[in-house]
């Protein structure tokens, strides 16, 4: 199941890159699809991963979704800027209120799986 969501949240930023090329400004757009090429590049390299060493893939993607998240929550004020309407980004704060809310929950699910097998392997 946990694979499924790597490879689910790598397909999900990678195709907010693409939309956020055609949706965006050229400046923010071309800095955000790299970002989040790098970012869904890197999960999907992990659910490769996953396929033959199972938990070496998790915890990188843990790792990635960590510093995607890290990296993410700078642009909290460009949030609160677009919500007000003063935003000089155009829509580029949703794209990255997005690619932070797929972080979270992947961080989530995945300090989730992880605490399941320390559980599992601790009863027997």
């Amino acid at each position: 199941m946990i694979r499924l969501l790597i490879f689910i949240s790598a397909a999900l930023i990678l195709g907010l890159g693409f939309l956020g090329r055609v949706q965006m400004d050229k400046d923010s757009a071309m800095a955000f699809l790299l970002g989040s090429l790098t970012l869904g590049g890197g999960l999907l390299i992990c659910g490769l991963f996953t396929i033959k060493m199972l938990w070496h893939g998790v915890i990188g993607a843990g790792f990635l979704a960590l510093l995607g998240l890290s990296r993410s929550i700078l642009n909290f004020p460009g949030i609160a800027k677009f919500m007000s309407g003063k935003s000089d980004n155009g829509n580029a704060p949703l794209f990255e209120l997005a690619v932070t809310l797929i972080c979270a929950f992947l961080l989530i699910q995945i300090f989730r799986a992880w605490q399941q097998e320390r559980i599992r392997r601790s009863l027997g």
